[in-house]
């Protein structure tokens, strides 16, 4: 499966963005999404993710209650709604795809196989 994340932007402090990943090549629906993001000088980190299933989300702490992963199976589309941004959810956003894997690792960007190019956010205060 091939990923392209899109939707990233310049926004001040308390806005909102919203980041999308279209897919293509593979069965979506089989597949865990995840959003991962990484700042200059910074490992990659998990952002929150969604199960093959729909049946669940996970958020990284800093995520919950102010992001929102949802996904389309029949578009192949996964959405990363993001509000309340803050300077340090600067990043650049990556979707992530995986195929099998099992539910405690879907926070691991290590279990994740297929990665799109990245959408740069930058949150200005």
């Amino acid at each position: 499966v091939q990923l392209q994340a899109s939707g990233g932007g310049l926004v001040q402090t308390g806005g909102s963005l919203r980041l999308s990943c279209a897919t293509s090549g593979g069965t979506f629906r089989r597949y865990d999404m995840g959003w991962f993001r990484q700042a200059p000088g910074k490992e990659r980190e998990f952002v929150a993710s969604i199960r093959y299933s729909s049946a669940g989300t996970y958020y990284a702490d800093s995520a919950k209650g102010r992001f929102t992963v949802s996904r389309d199976n029949a578009k192949a589309m996964v959405y990363l709604q993001m509000n309340d941004l803050k300077p340090e959810d600067s990043a650049v956003y990556y979707c992530a795809a995986r195929e099998g894997g099992i539910l405690s690792t879907i926070r691991q960007k290590e279990f994740y196989n297929r990665w799109g190019q990245g959408t740069q956010v930058t949150v200005s205060s």
